[in-house]
């Protein structure tokens, strides 16, 4: 399975402004991120994406296949009037909960139309989830995600591509939400080596970078 990560962030490595907006990237990014989806069995993110853009996750401006959309959901909170629940019938969409998650919850995603994969019991487990999509027929994923789940793919050694634009913003905000956020590290030296493999320069004035990540040096 190849795993790559594609976010965009400010220059001072925020996602998103405290109050939610997410809109970084230009308009020739954004064409190159859905050309990149044509290019991918599926395109996950992460529940709080989902409550907080309502994305769609398509491939609409550029020529190709949308990909399935997978949504990293412990306990199930995907709103029914989502975007994604309302087109699962015409787009392969998966939602991966927990055991935890409820019975009305699992039953009310399935009613939509989109398949529900349980991996893990308190939080989602990504190896068993991977390894759940893989059989599937799911060989190229492209994460999405917020923080959170960058930092789980990160950590637990799944991704085999970072690509990160970064825009010649300063959003500022000590709550803004970053590239990758989780419990993190305790040294810096203990971090994820990446091993930079291009850089793109565009007119825009964005940096377009594309990273290898290396080993970690922490166990968990």
């Amino acid at each position: 399975m190849k795993v790559t990560i594609n976010a965009a962030m400010t220059l001072d490595g925020k996602i998103a402004t405290a109050a939610g907006d997410s809109a970084i990237s230009s308009k020739d990014d954004l064409k190159r991120v859905h050309r990149l989806r044509t290019t991918s069995d599926a395109v996950m993110v992460g529940i709080s994406t989902v409550l907080a853009d309502d994305p769609m996750l398509t491939a609409r401006l550029a020529r190709g296949r949308n990909p399935a959309r997978i949504v990293v959901d412990s306990r199930g909170r995907i709103p029914s009037e989502s975007r994604l629940l309302r087109t699962a019938r015409e787009t392969r969409t998966m939602v991966a909960v927990t055991e935890r998650a409820a019975k009305e919850a699992v039953g009310r995603i399935e009613e939509s139309g989109a398949e529900v994969i349980v991996a893990g019991k308190e939080s989602v487990d990504l190896r068993a989830l991977f390894s759940a999509l893989e059989k599937k027929g799911i060989r190229k994923i492209l994460v999405e995600g917020g923080g959170e789940l960058n930092w789980s793919v990160l950590r637990l050694g799944l991704a085999d591509r970072l690509i990160v634009t970064v825009a010649p913003r300063i959003a500022g905000g000590r709550l803004a939400p970053t590239l990758v956020e989780g419990d993190g590290f305790d040294q810096i030296s203990k971090g994820i080596r990446l091993k930079l493999a291009k850089a793109e320069r565009k007119k825009t004035g964005e940096l377009v970078l594309h990273y290898i990540p290396g080993k970690i040096h922490s166990t968990f």
